[in-house]
């Protein structure tokens, strides 16, 4: 397709999964405990998972006018809806958004595994075979999703990973890399209280810095997990809490991975930080930095560079197409490790304009191109492909 003669993919465009996904793709005598997802409300993506439903809504009230979602979705999403969200209707989406190439990744499944396991609360919590079924089952799915598009080379799957059982996890991971998966994702949020740079988890990075696939994080919505980014507890409408949420989640995984020296363990990982913006990072980055030279000697000794530049050595931050501020990141840190998302199909996107938007944001052209591609291409290990044609669609 190419936008301006540029080619252009997205890095982590979701995909609207059918609510009996782990119906038909869980193997039955999970009974009762297989999660459904829920069709109660517009665009539902929320599922339940034993006696939990995630992602969880707020506070209810008398139901004020007006809606999350623009009126012009509807139409732009009227293709998809009609064809229940199926690899046609993804196709479709992507030719409207003049995308070549994009990696898939979950709406529901954004929140299926965000529970704590039963080893740490009991009986309310999730099982770690149980999560890691899940997560298989997603898997099978995405692969089939993925055949479906008949776009080889062009579209590829993230793989979900269940961290309830680590060893488990770097199974999955092998599996689904050996099946065409250029990545694994995870959420921010902590299972059972262990935060990423935990040694508990090092297998698992061990294992995706081997198979040269890069780690995603990508939160979204209100969860059983802690700690809470979205301050539920206090803040009790959308335009309050979802704001600090995925930037939050993203700046709490980047301290993990560069602070908490995962990525001075694991010098070629990959890791990639989805849908949390980029503008934050100067800041974040210069107090990270601060505080490494101010109590690093003692407290963080086996770490030899500043938290910054692992930053830019290991990790791939995302680009809202109409992130304006993000020119101050461009200026402090470059342009090579900031890749593009259109956030289809949820209702802050600008779909079917997100591309469009993003090409008139105050860049460089070189920026854009770097993007749009070269930085996506170099995320997901992927060669250069030539722009859609309009025999392919």
């Amino acid at each position: 397709m190419a936008v301006d003669g540029l080619l252009a993919a997205d890095s982590d465009m979701h995909v609207m999964e059918p609510a009996d996904l782990w119906q038909r793709y869980m193997d039955p005598r999970w009974g009762h405990a297989i999660p459904v997802g829920l069709e109660e409300i517009e665009r539902d993506m929320r599922v339940k998972v034993k006696n939990e439903v995630l992602l969880r809504l707020g506070p209810m009230r008398l139901q004020a006018a007006g809606r999350a979602w623009k009126a012009d979705q509807d139409s732009a999403f009227a293709h998809a809806e009609t064809q229940r969200w199926d690899s046609a209707s993804q196709v479709t989406a992507m030719e409207m958004e003049h995308l070549d190439s994009a990696v898939f990744f979950p709406s529901r499944g954004l929140f299926v595994l965000a529970m704590q396991s039963t080893d740490h609360i009991g009986p309310n919590g999730l099982e770690p075979e149980l999560a890691t079924a899940i997560s298989q089952g997603y898997n099978d799915w995405m692969a089939d999703f993925v055949a479906g598009c008949e776009r080889p080379g062009r579209v590829f799957g993230a793989a979900m990973l269940a961290p309830h059982d680590v060893g488990a996890a770097v199974e999955e991971l092998n599996r689904n890399v050996e099946r065409g998966f250029v990545a694994a994702f995870l959420t921010p949020g902590m299972i059972d209280n262990l935060p990423w740079h935990d040694k508990k988890y090092d297998p698992l990075w061990r294992e995706a810095e081997r198979l040269n696939v890069p780690v995603c994080f990508h939160g979204g919505g209100i969860t059983s997990l802690k700690p809470d980014f979205a301050f539920s507890d206090h803040l009790d409408k959308l335009m309050l809490w979802h704001p600090f949420n995925q930037p939050l989640g993203i700046m709490f995984v980047a301290t993990c991975f560069t602070s908490g020296g995962i990525l001075e363990r694991f010098p070629t990982l990959k890791v990639a930080l989805l849908e949390g913006n980029c503008s934050w990072a100067p800041f974040m980055m210069y107090r990270l930095d601060e505080h490494w030279e101010w109590t690093g000697r003692f407290e963080a000794p086996d770490l030899r560079m500043k938290p910054s530049e692992y930053l830019l050595r290991n990790c791939y931050l995302s680009c809202e197409a109409d992130e304006t501020p993000a020119v101050h990141y461009f200026e402090d840190y470059g342009d090579d490790n900031v890749v593009f998302s259109t956030d289809y199909p949820h209702a802050d996107s600008k779909f079917p304009h997100a591309t469009k938007a993003f090409m008139e944001l105050p860049f460089e052209e070189s920026t854009k191109k770097k993007l749009l591609w070269d930085n996506y291409a170099k995320l997901y290990n992927l060669p250069e492909i030539a722009p859609m044609t309009v025999e392919e669609r």
